[in-house]
């Protein structure tokens, strides 16, 4: 072993005292105060001993009042003014005093202000362990993120301390900044970030996720990254989900909610785990903006459904003990004040959306309800409405050749051609309109013609945002117009918005110049931006989706209830039954007249159908009044309807 000098070892063990941080710091300020109140203090008093004449008359006489004289010089330069009229030695030892006490405060003043200045950064970066129970985790962070707790914090209106837990990969201080700006009112719900890595084990145990109801885990990207990005935003995801089976505590029920691309993706997800729900924006969003195509105003409709602000979807009957009798599904409607069954849960978990009228319910069954509130669900034993017995007026609607065209494209487009084979006639033609489409589109849809040989798919290759382009290929020969995002990649909602509502101006202009040959084509569009919801309702559209907000409101419910996604599921499938707003003439002969909202529940019925809603035409364009949409109103409510009015039903399909 090689020699070392004194001094070198010294300062080797002084560099580790002090490597330890602020308490190797504060102690050694101590020790130097110390150190030098003690050595000046020894100095005044041997001075005392040599010449105790040269004292001033204030000084005290003793050892102890020389001391005290020197720590009030040392903490107080001011207290010098003790020595004035002392000899010039004591002076000394005062000045000394005073000079070491500024040096020493100043110091411990500067020490403390960094000690408080890192522990505000510390603060600020998140590290801190959350103290929560019963909270929703959040993990990542997107444009989802505002909506998502908008949603939550609706949710959470009825709960008491209710918190929501956010630990993303992002500077904790830009978070709150980001949040304070879009979700400037939490009400009573408290809104916790945390930085770190989400498949952290540590930083989850610090998000508190073993005191949690459920998990939100976002996706890395937007659906409109390249695959690459998409099968790297599952990757992660599925990584969080294995952080959080590991982190969770024996014997914890633990919701967890995920957002995957991929089927591949999904289903190693759910072999992880089934406590994990997993969602596919894309697919849903897709399937939505094809059924809104063949019904006017259900985006209004799912927007209020799935959204806590307004009525919800509940499961309800079984876990509150419900003895139901054996009443039939059809006569169960009339017996609820606030709310309509759509379906049934059957007590061995299988779902029956819209039965049959005459199918039975028995303990432990579950209806599938939609209500204002949880808490104003309750069956009565007598119905609460006794409808009028009116004839049906029959007829159906026909289906015929359709001509629809997308413009623009995106990750949704090959889904919705796909949609649209199982909805529309053989023969029915679908065009896609963009300027100057890539190769890999061009393949698409060569592939997506081979695999669906009923339909008549074209590539039109023409810019939306040119007015001539857009007259010469008459967009009001076509049944339906679906506006997707444009912008190719882009991910900013605003200029992608922007772009929409231009290219709407312009149609709306069209058809405003071709009134008789437009009046059958419906618009319907896609919005990025909650925000601009009003501006494009303004742009002459015949509906829309808020693509982050659709998906974002199916995200929190799930994670308060994870059954509610198999309910959606088979609603958002051409399979079964879906939810349509069909004429008014198809189910009463005399109109305009007036009908209380029971009897349409009952004329309904006769169809096999059940009736969630009315839709007023004359309301339609009217966003203060929903767009003359009205779901589950009090069932004495009268309503005049007239022709062009509609029943929001839930039916097996739209004829």
């Amino acid at each position: 072993m090689p020699d070392y000098t004194f001094r070198q070892l010294a300062r080797y063990r002084f560099d580790r005292f002090m490597a330890r941080g602020g308490s190797s710091i504060f102690l050694s300020l101590i020790i130097v105060t110390l150190g030098a109140f003690l050595l000046i203090g020894l100095l005044r008093w041997v001075t005392f001993l040599i010449w105790p004449s040269g004292a001033s008359d204030e000084t005290t006489q003793t050892y102890l009042g020389q001391l005290y004289t020197v720590w009030l010089a040392l903490t107080d330069p001011g207290n010098m003014n003790q020595d004035k009229f002392a000899s010039p030695v004591y002076k000394v030892t005062a000045v000394m005093a005073g000079l070491a006490g500024v040096v020493i405060f100043s110091m411990l003043i500067a020490f403390i202000t960094t000690a408080l200045d890192q522990k505000i950064g510390e603060l600020k970066k998140g590290r801190s362990k959350v103290i929560e129970s019963g909270h929703t985790l959040i993990l990542g962070w997107g444009d989802r993120v505002p909506e998502i707790l908008r949603e939550l914090v609706i949710a959470n209106e009825s709960e008491e301390r209710p918190s929501v837990v956010i630990l993303a990969e992002r500077d904790k201080e830009e978070m709150d900044d980001y949040l304070a700006l879009h979700m400037p009112d939490t009400k009573n719900t408290r809104v916790i970030t945390r930085s770190g890595k989400v498949s952290s084990l540590v930083n989850l145990d610090i998000a508190s996720v073993k005191t949690c109801k459920s998990v939100i885990v976002l996706p890395w990207c937007t659906d409109s990254e390249s695959q690459e990005e998409k099968d790297a935003s599952d990757t992660r995801v599925i990584k969080t989900v294995l952080g959080l089976v590991a982190s969770k505590r024996e014997g914890q029920a633990m919701n967890i909610v995920a957002e995957l691309f991929n089927m591949r993706s999904r289903k190693i997800a759910q072999d992880i785990t089934d406590e994990v729900t997993c969602v596919d924006g894309l697919d849903i969003l897709a399937k939505i903006l094809v059924q809104t195509s063949r019904s006017i105003g259900l985006s209004v409709v799912y927007n209020e459904v799935m959204s806590f602000d307004g009525v919800e979807m509940y499961l309800w009957g079984g876990e509150e003990g419900v003895d139901w009798g054996g009443i039939t599904y059809g006569r169960v409607q009339f017996h609820f004040p606030d709310g309509i069954p759509i379906g049934l849960r059957l007590a061995d978990g299988s779902l029956l959306i819209n039965p049959p009228r005459d199918t039975a319910l028995h303990a432990g069954d579950d209806v599938i309800i939609i209500a204002e509130d949880d808490s104003t669900i309750a069956f009565e034993e007598k119905p609460v409405a006794v409808p009028a017995d009116h004839a049906l007026a029959g007829g159906a609607n026909t289906q015929r050749i359709e001509r629809e065209l997308i413009i623009g494209w995106n990750a949704k487009a090959p889904i919705i051609i796909e949609q649209y084979a199982d909805y529309v006639l053989e023969g029915s033609v679908v065009d896609v309109m963009m300027p100057d489409p890539p190769v890999e589109v061009r393949e698409r849809i060569a592939e997506l013609q081979r695999a669906l040989p009923a339909l008549k798919l074209s590539l039109l290759d023409a810019d939306p945002l040119q007015p001539d382009a857009l007259l010469a290929i008459e967009p009001f020969q076509y049944d339906n117009i679906i506006m997707l995002s444009q912008g190719g990649l882009a991910i900013d909602p605003e200029t992608v918005d922007s772009e929409t509502i231009i290219i709407l101006l312009q149609l709306r202009r069209i058809f405003e110049d071709h009134p008789d040959q437009a009046r059958g084509t419906k618009l319907i569009s896609e919005v990025m931006d909650s925000d601009n919801m009003e501006l494009v309702s303004r742009a002459g559209v015949n509906d829309f989706i808020v693509s982050n907000r659709l998906v974002s409101m199916l995200l929190a419910q799930v994670s308060e209830e994870p059954a509610i996604n198999d309910v959606y599921a088979d609603l958002f499938e051409e399979d079964g039954s879906e939810i349509y707003l069909k004429p008014a003439p198809l189910y009463f002969k005399d109109l305009p007249g007036g009908y209380t909202y029971a009897d349409m529940m009952a004329i309904a019925q006769k169809r096999g159908e059940c009736c969630i809603g009315v839709k007023i035409a004359e309301h339609e364009h009217d966003m203060s009044r929903n767009f003359g949409v009205k779901l589950i109103p009090e069932k004495n409510t009268r309503y005049t309807l007239g022709p062009n009015d509609r029943l929001i039903v839930v039916a097996e399909d739209e004829t």
